[in-house]
């Protein structure tokens, strides 16, 4: 964050000085005492579990500046009837500081985090740019990314994530996007939306947000994002595999990993990618960076080469490790929904072509009446995807079993367990040199212990 005096931050937040006006925050702002530095600003905030004022003590001690909180905590401090509220109020605070920094904003029901890491690395290309550690996409994450941002800043990448409608309108009230970028509309959360038009209505606030002279960059190829055109004041800047895209993508394949090549398509030229990102499913979200990066001043090349030297940043996503053995696990399992997962499964099909393919998947959460159906539609597609072996873990997971068993012409194994322990024990018994395993479930299910586990066992 760049340094301001406690009386700065009062006057931001709206909230009431207590010490000193001239004490410096020169270090940057966090909700975890464990990672004071000297100089931050400790927010204090309640939660369910712990209360944050009860650990001010010990963030002085570790060298805060001062804490935002709800109540005096015994040393300079600003108070404020809604510690959150503040939290927000001082990020766009900050960014206003900061008219040298462009705002590139991402929402989506999937993709968001990838999309995010490799708009990040290219745009680092051209300039100092923040881009936030795997998903900080909500009302906490979001103002804590905005204030890593200091004077040298000249690209900010945001991840926007929503729960329900008005969620990014109040994300984009802290950090109004000079670019904005919608991925899809799937199903993610769509029990909690009540549907995939209230989805689309709630992510595309983000556009709504863009100013005259920003850019809305928009998916062509998903028609309730494409529609999505008529809600901004912004420039429209397509993407996806669509002939009419403005930012496309030519001569698709994937190597015999599953990492794509293509050729790079947009008004200013052409250049040719090789991801290193696995699966087709990455593509769109190459291909939305490129818009996002073009919008911000990159140039084809720079984009192109930009995207093929990106790598994965953000956990648990598509981590593709091999063990001694020469089995590989593909960690997935940082969360979870129908269209994630068979994006997946197609990685894992084409990764084991001539070899014997094992998915272990969890509980995908948040999709409400349809979550039977759905389940058991992702069971039937590993089916048809040939997967040798099916582990299900968890009873909210059970469909997918269900649906596996119903493709008569699948010749595979389907093994149901109650948890992580018993998923290891099954793959424990049947992984044999060469297999390759995928791991996926939603954030709750906690299937990354199965990947840790396979890993950390000697093949024998």
């Amino acid at each position: 964050m760049i340094p301001l005096p406690l009386s700065t931050i009062a006057e931001i937040t709206g909230g009431t000085l207590h010490g000193p006006p001239d004490v410096m925050v020169s270090g940057h702002v966090v909700i975890d005492s464990r990672a004071v530095e000297p100089g931050a600003l400790f927010v204090a905030l309640k939660g369910e579990r712990a209360d944050g004022h009860d650990f001010a003590s010990g963030a002085f001690a570790d060298g805060a500046a001062a804490v935002l909180a709800q109540r005096p905590v015994g040393g300079p401090c600003v108070v404020a009837a809604d510690v959150q509220d503040a939290l927000g109020r001082l990020a766009r605070g900050v960014l206003e500081r900061l008219p040298g920094a462009t705002v590139i904003a991402v929402t989506g029901s999937a993709g968001k985090t990838s999309t995010k890491d490799l708009i990040g690395q290219v745009a680092g290309r051209a300039g100092p740019t923040v881009f936030p550690p795997g998903s900080f996409n909500n009302e906490l994450g979001l103002p804590l990314t905005v204030l890593r941002a200091d004077d040298a800043t000249r690209h900010l990448v945001l991840e926007m994530g929503a729960r329900g409608i008005g969620h990014i309108s109040y994300l984009t009230g802290i950090a109004r996007p000079d670019v904005g970028v919608v991925l899809n509309v799937g199903t993610a959360h769509v029990g909690e939306f009540g549907g995939r038009e209230n989805i689309a209505l709630a992510k595309g606030e983000i556009v709504e947000a863009v100013p005259p002279g920003g850019t809305a960059v928009l998916n062509a190829d998903d028609p309730l994002v494409a529609a999505m055109a008529s809600r901004t004041r912004g420039e429209v800047v397509t993407f996806g595999r669509s002939s009419d895209a403005v930012v496309r993508a030519e001569d698709e394949t994937l190597d015999e990993q599953g990492r794509a090549r293509f050729t790079l398509v947009t008004p200013e030229g052409s250049a040719p990618v090789a991801l290193r990102l696995f699966g087709s499913h990455a593509v769109p979200n190459a291909l939305a960076a490129a818009a996002a990066v073009r919008a911000a001043g990159l140039a084809p090349a720079d984009i192109a080469e930009g995207l093929s030297q990106a790598g994965p940043v953000s956990r648990w996503r598509m981590e593709v490790t091999e063990r001694a053995d020469g089995v590989t696990v593909v960690n997935d399992a940082y969360n979870a929904n129908p269209d994630s997962t068979r994006a997946a499964l197609d990685v894992l099909a084409h990764m084991a072509r001539g070899r014997r393919a094992f998915a272990v998947l969890g509980e995908m959460a948040e999709l409400g009446a349809s979550s039977a159906a759905e389940h058991a539609k992702i069971g039937e597609h590993a089916a048809r995807r040939g997967v040798a072996g099916l582990v299900v873990v968890g009873a909210n997971a059970a469909a997918i079993a269900d649906g596996a068993r119903q493709v008569r012409s699948w010749t595979g194994e389907c093994v149901q367990v109650d948890d992580v322990g018993a998923a290891v024990a099954v793959l424990t018994g049947r992984l044999g040199p060469r297999d390759v395993v995928l791991v996926k479930g939603s954030r709750v299910a906690g299937l990354e212990r199965v990947a840790t586990a396979v890993l950390a066992e000697d093949g024998r």
